[in-house]
């Protein structure tokens, strides 16, 4: 346990003159706004007779901050130091501590709280009062807890100029950092909302974000869900018809087969939210952005807390989860693949298993479909087993994929990751017709409607269609752009482009929402290989499928002619006109084609620029870097490599998604470094890699997967609706009958 001495009192009281005149200053201009909230508050009720409670570490400014909120809402305000503490004790803060001793102040202090009530006021905690479990309980009961989040930073200058620099139970070798960092965890456990604050940011403006996220927790209503494919017409206002987050989780794909995506649009950071980023771990980002991005409603920011720390917590081989390693000149790798299955997919499907698994009714058994390029597979099947076994019970996940498609490391991996509630089949056709077959499984409501009849089973989708795959994928371009800053590449502000081999347009995507949110990307370079409709398209306007044949290629995540998450992307620069989206679908289903208008592709063009790598010319960018490097690139990263060669001006840096490691795909590793014997034997080619020492080295997670018997051990089904439908019965009759 940990407290403050207050050598000088942290609260800011009146004998403080330089305090006391900036207070007074700060509250003289908030008498307009402080009318607008009235008048808002005063039609909407503020909490009913909850308490707004403020939380923080010391110096966060809670007594300040909670004074000028109180005055805009006209309202009680409490702190828990000055009205509290020393009224119950009869004695200052520091009396008290020297009274009772280090070990014993914090239980004095949950006493005291614990005999404390209010309603309908706005109460300022002290920094310590979160390591009080039993008191925190009683005051959250009747209250929304904000925690003002202050970069530790910040709050060692501000603790230097208050003269404090000490906190209880430090010790000789433990730092004041440290311990600031050390109660992080508690302020996560109880805060309903968090308000990041700045350096330079003044309390004025923190009092309003306060509100706003109030408001905002308090009204779900504002983040709903709209299809891509809806018209503005025809969307209903009424409650019960409303899609929240917690509806397309389960849903995944919408009635009238479009793709879900917030209707009022994705939140936006300021410049000092993000810069207040810059110093946090991966873990810390991925909470703050997530929490800004999914409801509490859906699931409160505790909750959502302990996902994330699941998911990243032991899972990833790097303490870093997503490291940015410089290349050469001003090209820098984000290494995407240090989760179990070796990709970008775990970042998304390590998190959204327990998402769902919290989301989902629990009176309802669920078969998840998912349909794989390569990667997808075997992250969906990693993350659906780790679920907690009582969700396994009525949780399943069935994952098709082309059977001669994927790279034979990939097959084994899909087939080794299977579990007791996570299958793999194999289909005898290419991913398209994967993705397309359960497209149409989802709008088929005649065969939905009799799963859930018959067998008390629903379906839902772990594709990228499904938009929570989406936000975490946000999370890792936000942070390797913060990286860039962290490590004094380039100042805030300063653009970087970024180049991504770009299947099924969900990770470019993502890098364009990043964009929206506030982080400083110019381009998106879109990587395709020889099946290069997306090339074409970003170039032309016109995506076309007429005549084109899916092409195998050493990069399987990119051969990929349907791109799905290419409809959100349109539905956004076409201002969520659905009836175009809509238009545009169709003509491409029944004629093999669409094109945009001109006005769409010159905004298209501002974000997007595209290009397309051979064959031979992956290889042999992947020899060429080990040569002058000793880094080897996958196959999907080299395809990024040669296209960001062709296309980046050098004016900026540019990062490149290295979206798995290179172990998935030995065969054509070992070809382009010109290892002339090659054992079809995947795991022996593994060990063959790890002979050359190679950087980075080999995945562990891979090596123990082939290690696992039974990796032949897989169903195959024929490219046919009906058999498809079929292996889902059978694994429905066998799984939760």
């Amino acid at each position: 346990m940990f407290y403050v001495i207050q050598y000088q009192p942290l609260r800011l009281i009146a004998q403080n003159n330089l305090t006391s005149m900036y207070l007074k200053q700060m509250l003289s201009r908030h008498v307009q706004f402080g009318q607008i909230w009235k008048s808002w508050f005063s039609s909407h009720s503020l909490v009913g007779n909850k308490n707004i409670i403020l939380m923080g570490p010391p110096g966060a400014g809670k007594t300040t901050i909670g004074r000028i909120v109180g005055q805009k809402l006209d309202c009680p305000v409490i702190d828990i130091d000055d009205d509290v503490l020393e009224t119950t004790w009869n004695m200052t803060v520091s009396e008290k501590l020297q009274d009772v001793g280090n070990k014993q102040f914090l239980e004095e202090e949950g006493k005291a709280l614990l005999k404390f009530s209010a309603s309908g006021s706005v109460i300022s905690l002290t920094g310590s009062n979160p390591m009080h479990a039993a008191s925190m309980q009683h005051v959250k009961k009747n209250g929304i807890v904000v925690y003002l989040d202050v970069p530790t930073a910040v709050i060692m200058s501000r603790l230097k100029s208050m003269k404090v620099d000490r906190i209880v139970g430090q010790s000789p070798g433990i730092s004041l950092h440290d311990i600031l960092q050390f109660r992080k965890q508690f302020y996560k456990r109880w805060h309903d909302i968090r308000v990041l604050c700045g350096g330079d940011v003044t309390p004025e403006v923190i009092a309003e974000k306060v509100l706003d996220a109030v408001k905002r927790y308090q009204n779900s209503e504002l983040e709903t869900f709209i299809s891509t494919r809806s018209s503005r017409s025809g969307r209903s206002m009424e409650k019960e018809s409303l899609k929240y987050f917690s509806d397309v989780v389960t849903e995944g794909l919408a009635p009238d087969r479009g793709l879900f995506v917030p209707e009022r649009g994705l939140p936006k950071f300021t410049a000092g939210e993000w810069q207040s980023l810059i110093g946090a771990t991966y873990i810390e980002r991925a909470q703050v952005i997530l929490e800004r991005c999914i409801h509490p409603a859906d699931i409160p920011a505790s909750k959502l807390g302990e996902i994330i720390e699941t998911a990243y917590g032991e899972n990833f081989t790097c303490s870093k989860i997503a490291p940015v390693r410089h290349l050469a000149g001003n090209q820098f790798l984000l290494e995407l693949f240090h989760g179990p299955t070796a990709s970008f997919k775990d970042f998304a499907l390590q998190i959204v298993p327990h998402i769902f698994a919290y989301c989902i009714p629990k009176s309802c058994n669920y078969l998840v479909l998912v349909a794989t390029s390569g990667d997808t597979g075997s992250a969906v099947l990693d993350g659906f087993s780790r679920l907690h076994d009582t969700d396994k019970q009525r949780i399943a996940v069935m994952n098709f994929f082309p059977e001669d498609g994927v790279s034979p490391i990939q097959k084994s991996q899909m087939i080794g990751c299977q579990k007791e509630n996570a299958w793999s089949v194999g289909v005898k056709s290419d991913f398209d017709f994967c993705q397309t077959a359960i497209k149409q499984i989802f709008t088929n409501s005649d065969y939905t409607g009799f799963l859930t009849v018959e067998y008390g089973t629903a379906l839902a989708a772990a594709n990228s269609i499904n938009w929570a795959r989406l936000l975490p994928q946000i999370v890792y371009h936000a942070s390797a752009y913060l990286d860039l800053v962290h490590q004094d590449i380039i100042p805030f502000g300063s653009p970087v482009d970024v180049c991504i081999p770009t299947g099924n347009f969900g990770n470019i995507l993502s890098a364009l929402y990043a964009k929206m949110m506030g982080i400083p990307i110019r381009k998106c370079i879109c990587a395709s290989n020889e099946n290069n409709v997306l090339t074409d398209f970003v170039r032309t306007g016109v995506y076309d499928l007429r005549e084109r044949k899916l092409i195998p290629t050493s990069s399987p995540a990119v051969d990929i002619l349907k791109s799905s998450n290419l409809e959100r992307y349109l539905h956004l620069i076409a201002n969520e006109d659905g009836q175009l989206v809509t238009q545009l679908y169709n003509q491409l289903e029944n004629q093999g084609y669409f094109q945009l208008q001109k006005d769409l592709l010159e905004k298209l063009q501002q974000d997007l620029v595209g290009g397309w790598c051979s064959e031979e010319d992956c290889l042999a960018a992947i020899h060429s870097v080990y040569s002058t490097t000793g880094y080897i690139l996958d196959t999907h990263t080299a395809v990024a490599k040669v296209v960001a060669d062709r296309l980046q001006d050098r004016t900026c840096p540019i990062i490149i998604s290295s979206t798995a490691h290179y172990s998935k795909f030995a065969p054509a590793i070992l070809r382009a470094l010109k290892i002339a014997e090659i054992n079809q034997n995947p795991l022996s080619q593994l060990h063959l890699l790890n002979s050359y020492s190679p950087l980075p080295p080999v995945h562990w997670g891979l090596l123990e997967t082939l290690k696992r018997k039974g990796n032949d051990d897989h169903q195959v089904c024929a490219a046919d609706m009906s058999m498809l439908m079929s292996h889902i019965e059978t694994l429905i009759q066998n799984h939760f009958m």
